[in-house]
Protein backbone atom coordinates (compact mmCIF):
# COMPACT_ATOMS: atom_id res chain seq x y z
CA UNK A 1 0.00 0.00 0.00
CA UNK A 2 2.48 2.58 0.83
CA UNK A 3 4.26 1.87 -2.50
CA UNK A 4 1.32 2.46 -4.42
CA UNK A 5 0.81 6.05 -2.71
CA UNK A 6 4.17 6.42 -3.26
CA UNK A 7 3.67 5.83 -7.01
CA UNK A 8 0.45 8.55 -7.12
CA UNK A 9 2.01 10.85 -5.41
CA UNK A 10 5.49 10.92 -7.51
CA UNK A 11 3.52 10.84 -11.02
CA UNK A 12 0.95 13.38 -9.76
CA UNK A 13 4.12 15.41 -8.76
CA UNK A 14 5.94 14.34 -12.15
CA UNK A 15 2.81 15.48 -13.94
CA UNK A 16 2.34 19.09 -12.02
CA UNK A 17 5.95 19.97 -13.12
CA UNK A 18 7.20 19.40 -9.66
CA UNK A 19 11.05 20.24 -9.69
CA UNK A 20 12.81 19.13 -6.69
CA UNK A 21 15.82 20.38 -6.27
CA UNK A 22 16.80 18.61 -2.49
CA UNK A 23 14.92 16.49 -0.66
CA UNK A 24 14.61 17.23 3.48
CA UNK A 25 17.17 15.42 4.35
CA UNK A 26 19.59 16.30 1.80
CA UNK A 27 18.64 19.87 2.90
CA UNK A 28 19.56 19.29 6.34
CA UNK A 29 23.39 17.62 5.63
CA UNK A 30 24.47 21.12 4.07
CA UNK A 31 22.42 22.81 6.85
CA UNK A 32 24.54 20.93 9.81
CA UNK A 33 28.47 20.02 9.18
CA UNK A 34 28.81 16.36 10.13
CA UNK A 35 29.06 15.57 13.56
CA UNK A 36 26.16 17.63 14.73
CA UNK A 37 23.10 16.15 16.42
CA UNK A 38 20.03 17.47 14.64
CA UNK A 39 16.83 16.70 16.52
CA UNK A 40 13.41 17.42 15.41
CA UNK A 41 11.30 19.83 17.60
CA UNK A 42 7.43 20.50 17.62
CA UNK A 43 5.44 23.64 18.84
CA UNK A 44 1.98 24.72 18.89
CA UNK A 45 1.90 28.50 18.49
CA UNK A 46 -0.32 30.13 20.88
CA UNK A 47 -2.73 32.61 18.96
CA UNK A 48 -0.63 35.30 20.88
CA UNK A 49 2.54 34.09 20.28
CA UNK A 50 0.77 34.02 16.29
CA UNK A 51 -0.50 37.36 16.29
CA UNK A 52 3.37 38.12 17.65
CA UNK A 53 4.98 36.43 15.04
CA UNK A 54 2.41 38.12 12.01
CA UNK A 55 3.14 41.51 13.90
CA UNK A 56 7.22 41.19 13.86
CA UNK A 57 7.28 39.68 10.54
CA UNK A 58 4.37 42.23 8.53
CA UNK A 59 2.84 39.39 7.18
CA UNK A 60 -0.44 37.40 7.18
CA UNK A 61 -0.09 33.75 7.53
CA UNK A 62 -1.70 30.78 9.82
CA UNK A 63 0.94 28.42 10.94
CA UNK A 64 0.07 27.67 14.69
CA UNK A 65 2.36 23.99 14.06
CA UNK A 66 5.89 24.38 13.90
CA UNK A 67 8.39 21.68 13.29
CA UNK A 68 11.95 22.93 13.53
CA UNK A 69 15.30 20.98 13.40
CA UNK A 70 17.71 22.15 15.76
CA UNK A 71 21.47 21.24 15.78
CA UNK A 72 23.46 20.85 19.05
CA UNK A 73 25.75 23.57 17.47
CA UNK A 74 22.48 26.07 17.83
CA UNK A 75 21.91 26.28 14.67
CA UNK A 76 18.47 25.96 13.90
CA UNK A 77 16.76 25.06 10.44
CA UNK A 78 13.10 25.82 9.15
CA UNK A 79 11.08 25.02 6.30
CA UNK A 80 8.17 26.95 4.87
CA UNK A 81 5.88 25.95 1.55
CA UNK A 82 4.27 29.13 -0.12
CA UNK A 83 2.80 30.02 -3.08
CA UNK A 84 5.44 32.85 -5.60
CA UNK A 85 2.70 33.47 -8.34
CA UNK A 86 0.59 30.41 -8.81
CA UNK A 87 2.98 27.35 -7.85
CA UNK A 88 4.68 26.68 -5.00
CA UNK A 89 7.94 26.78 -3.69
CA UNK A 90 9.72 25.25 -0.65
CA UNK A 91 12.54 26.65 1.30
CA UNK A 92 14.82 26.30 4.32
CA UNK A 93 16.26 28.81 6.23
CA UNK A 94 19.01 28.22 8.79
CA UNK A 95 18.72 30.30 12.09
CA UNK A 96 22.27 31.23 13.93
CA UNK A 97 22.36 31.35 17.49
CA UNK A 98 22.57 34.70 17.25
CA UNK A 99 19.11 34.80 15.01
CA UNK A 100 20.53 35.99 12.14
CA UNK A 101 20.03 34.38 8.89
CA UNK A 102 22.99 31.35 7.63
CA UNK A 103 21.43 29.68 4.83
CA UNK A 104 18.56 29.51 2.41
CA UNK A 105 17.97 26.63 0.00
CA UNK A 106 15.26 26.25 -2.24
CA UNK A 107 13.86 22.82 -1.88
CA UNK A 108 11.30 22.95 -4.37
CA UNK A 109 10.71 25.36 -6.65
CA UNK A 110 7.49 24.78 -9.58
CA UNK A 111 7.28 28.34 -11.67
CA UNK A 112 9.03 28.87 -14.61
CA UNK A 113 12.90 28.45 -14.71
CA UNK A 114 13.31 32.05 -16.02
CA UNK A 115 11.72 33.06 -12.31
CA UNK A 116 14.35 31.09 -10.00
CA UNK A 117 17.14 32.99 -8.38
CA UNK A 118 20.43 32.80 -8.33
CA UNK A 119 22.97 31.49 -5.45
CA UNK A 120 24.91 34.93 -5.47
CA UNK A 121 20.76 36.40 -5.19
CA UNK A 122 20.71 34.23 -2.19
CA UNK A 123 23.40 34.94 -0.45
CA UNK A 124 22.07 38.29 0.45
CA UNK A 125 20.16 36.82 3.07
CA UNK A 126 23.16 35.73 5.20
CA UNK A 127 24.35 37.36 8.36
CA UNK A 128 20.95 39.40 7.85
CA UNK A 129 18.28 39.98 10.78
CA UNK A 130 14.36 40.45 11.17
CA UNK A 131 14.48 44.32 10.46
CA UNK A 132 13.22 46.93 8.15
CA UNK A 133 16.13 46.39 5.66
CA UNK A 134 15.24 42.88 5.35
CA UNK A 135 13.00 43.59 2.76
CA UNK A 136 13.19 44.20 -1.21
CA UNK A 137 14.71 47.24 -2.44
CA UNK A 138 16.10 47.94 0.86
CA UNK A 139 18.81 45.75 2.33
CA UNK A 140 17.43 42.52 -0.68
CA UNK A 141 18.21 43.67 -4.20
CA UNK A 142 15.00 42.51 -6.18
CA UNK A 143 15.53 40.09 -8.57
CA UNK A 144 15.26 41.25 -12.47
CA UNK A 145 11.95 39.80 -14.15
CA UNK A 146 10.54 37.62 -11.06
CA UNK A 147 10.13 40.26 -8.04
CA UNK A 148 7.19 37.61 -6.73
CA UNK A 149 10.01 35.31 -6.47
CA UNK A 150 11.70 37.61 -4.29
CA UNK A 151 9.20 39.39 -2.69
CA UNK A 152 7.92 35.20 -1.78
CA UNK A 153 11.84 34.44 -0.34
CA UNK A 154 11.92 37.48 1.33
CA UNK A 155 8.56 37.27 3.11
CA UNK A 156 9.14 33.52 3.98
CA UNK A 157 12.43 34.13 5.42
CA UNK A 158 10.85 37.07 7.78
CA UNK A 159 7.98 34.91 8.71
CA UNK A 160 10.52 32.01 9.77
CA UNK A 161 13.14 34.76 11.47
CA UNK A 162 9.56 35.77 13.37
CA UNK A 163 8.80 32.49 14.77
CA UNK A 164 12.12 31.59 15.83
CA UNK A 165 11.81 34.86 17.51
CA UNK A 166 8.81 33.96 19.54
CA UNK A 167 10.10 30.65 20.27
CA UNK A 168 12.94 32.10 22.24
CA UNK A 169 13.09 29.84 25.54
CA UNK A 170 10.18 27.57 24.81
CA UNK A 171 10.25 24.01 25.47
CA UNK A 172 9.03 21.60 22.66
CA UNK A 173 6.24 19.55 22.60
Amino acid sequence: MKRLLFLVAFFAAASAGARVLLTQEQALATAFPAGVKVTRQKFFLTPEQLAAARQESGGDFNDQLVIRYAGSDGRIAYFDTHRVRSEPETVMVVVMPDGTVDRVEILSFNEPTDYFPKRRWLDQFLGRRLDRDLALNRGVRPISGASLTGRALVNATRKLLAIHHVLIGVTPR
